[in-house]
């Protein structure tokens, strides 16, 4: 089992079967489940992250490398840009959206990334509802579902 990095509320039982899950996957797998939980944060925070355009290129390149047309040096530097901007950040939803963004782009080059991504998404889903069960179980089902969604592909 894989050692959370960050401190959450999560649901325990959920994460288990997530982990469990990854476990078993390429990194491939992982790299495109990270690269839609990035997306999904996204799109459920309601942040606007179109004055980085580092996020889309760093998708881009992401996607790249999965079919082998980018480098993993070119992973690693996309992924340290959006490191880079999210510690420039002052409002702690932005940076940690960032932060997942970053680990996501960041699974392309190891599969140790994704599950960081995984949690950091639950980090803004404990933001953005102020650590709610509910909701955090919500998105670890949905997180959980994406895998095995992509793990049949």
């Amino acid at each position: 089992m894989t050692i959370r990095k960050i401190k959450i509320v999560d649901a325990d039982e959920v994460r288990n079967k997530i982990d469990k899950t990854y476990e078993k996957q390429n990194k491939i797998t992982l790299a495109k489940w990270s690269i839609e939980i990035a997306k999904h944060i996204i799109e459920i925070s309601n942040v606007d992250v179109s004055k980085f355009p580092e996020i889309n290129e760093g998708f881009k390149i992401s996607e790249l490398s999965q079919v082998s047309e980018a480098r993993i040096y070119d992973v690693r530097q996309a992924g340290f840009r959006i490191h880079k901007i999210a510690r420039e950040q002052t409002d702690e939803l932005i940076k940690t959206i960032i932060r997942v963004v970053g680990q996501a782009i960041g699974s392309a080059h190891m599969k140790e990334h994704s599950i960081i991504t995984s949690d950091y998404a639950i980090k803004v889903i404990n933001l953005l509802y102020e650590n709610d069960l509910e909701k955090v179980i919500e998105e670890r089902n949905w997180q959980f579902n994406k895998l095995i969604e992509l793990s049949y592909k």
